[in-house]
């Protein structure tokens, strides 16, 4: 009797383990076939739709559907389903996209899938055009929420017109990937000094500048006013954007490179290589910032932290900062382009909701900058009218100083319209559109 219980115990368990085994497969089948199916020749995609309710991806578009050039400013930030490009909303979605239930198998032109992004397709559009003929990128969101809302990078894609004969960056959304910051640098070397030494301390420091300063191992800082801006004090410098006064900064005695290390770290830099989380976006992911800081004696380090050396950024995570700052919390607004997605079916099963950095710097710190980046936005009164702006712009040289960029980044002080943006436009000449241009263009078309 013993043993036949046993057995019967036995055959019980192994039946039990069955079921479960079957439910777990067929459960893994539900979750994972719309992948496969997305992916394969069979398979049909829903839209992703602006949040004006415009269609910005459409798998089976044809040429002569849509107005000419309709996909081009969001081509190498949509993408298509064709595989050439990776790092797209479209290539890290797809399986969001499919028009396909286990249950129902393929949907046609009955399925609902469909993702819902945050971008503003007419602003995205303008901002493109604004562009002309240069070369760089623009990205602006929502800094209370986190809603990208333009994201544009030249040059670009038209998915409909082919993969032939591109520009090279033509893949790639530039807002992501790292670039040479110039003196939008000096934001984060702002923080940093003011959370280690407090703004009262801080604005007890002058230094004076005459077009050079020769550094403490010998070597040359030069100012881009070669008259020099004389003696000033934080605020001064940060306006003038002077390079002699903020290496004088770095050498001094009460800021340590510890110091200087620890407050990049917190911001998201890779200090001399160190390891860094990447910032997911709805699976894009955008590069972390670097730099590589030796000895705030030497050169290297002191021009690193004036926006040259080895720093680099991109232009998504400059934007990040300045929620941080414009929000007073010291935490950026965490980014994001899906509102929220439907299924086959229509059924919304994904919706976003705004999140936050960990703790970047005090808030009293973000209080602090914004009001020097408040006083900055003064000066671009004429240049970017109708707005209260914190805002600092940057020059950087790059290709071995043989071209420079021009950059911007700030943020809109209005609860109303709580804008945070930043601006590239690569080998600028004189003549050519300013960033200040391209950032009345953002703001007015999103107002």
């Amino acid at each position: 009797m013993k043993s036949l219980k046993r057995g019967s115990n036995l055959i019980t368990l192994m039946l039990l383990v069955f079921i479960i085994g079957l439910c777990l497969l067929v459960v893994k089948i539900q979750m994972e076939a719309s992948f496969y199916i997305s992916n394969s020749g069979s398979r049909n995609l829903g839209y992703i739709y602006d949040r004006n309710g415009d269609i910005i991806f459409d798998d089976n578009a044809q040429e002569g559907q849509y107005e000419d050039g309709y996909f081009k400013d969001l081509g190498n930030l949509i993408g298509d389903a064709s595989g050439q490009m990776t790092n797209t909303l479209v290539a890290r979605n797809i399986e969001k996209l499919s028009n396909y239930s286990f249950t129902s198998g393929i949907t046609n032109k009955g399925g609902k899938a469909a993702i819902y992004s945050t971008i503003n397709h007419d602003a995205n559009e303008k901002v493109y055009s604004a562009f002309g003929d240069k070369e760089g990128c623009a990205i602006a969101y929502n800094y209370k929420t986190g809603e990208i809302l333009i994201c544009v990078s030249r040059p670009s894609v038209d998915p409909l017109k082919g993969y032939e004969d591109l520009e090279e960056g033509s893949l790639l959304c530039k807002a992501f990937y790292k670039t040479v910051p110039g003196s939008t640098q000096k934001v984060a070397t702002l923080i940093s000094a003011t959370e280690t030494m407090g703004m009262d301390k801080l604005m007890e420091k002058s230094y004076t500048c005459n077009g050079v300063y020769t550094n403490k191992t010998g070597l040359d800082i030069v100012c881009h006013n070669s008259y020099g801006h004389g003696t000033q004090n934080i605020r001064e410098a940060f306006a003038n954007s002077c390079n002699p006064f903020f290496a004088q900064l770095v050498e001094d005695p009460d800021w340590s490179l510890a110091d200087i290390e620890n407050c990049y770290k917190k911001l998201g830099y890779s200090v001399n290589g160190s390891q860094e989380g990447e910032i997911s976006i709805d699976g894009i992911i955008s590069e972390k910032a670097s730099t590589t800081l030796s000895d705030k004696n030497e050169f290297n380090t002191q021009w690193s932290c004036i926006g040259q050396g080895t720093s680099l950024v991109s232009p998504c995570q400059m934007m990040m900062w300045q929620s941080a700052i414009a929000n007073e919390s010291g935490k950026s607004t965490m980014p994001y382009l899906i509102d929220h997605v439907t299924n086959v079916n229509g059924r919304t099963v994904e919706t976003a909701s705004t999140s936050y950095s960990e703790q970047l710097f005090t808030e009293k710190t973000a209080s602090d900058v914004k009001d020097i980046m408040l006083e900055n936005g003064l000066n671009y009164t004429g240049k970017i009218p109708g707005y209260t702006l914190g805002v600092k712009s940057g020059t950087a040289q790059v290709k071995d100083g043989e071209e420079e960029n021009s950059l911007l980044t700030g943020f809109v002080d209005d609860e109303d319209f709580p804008i945070a943006f930043a601006i590239l436009i690569e080998n600028r000449q004189s003549y050519d559109i300013s960033t200040e241009s391209i950032a009345s263009v953002i703001l007015d078309s999103l107002n």
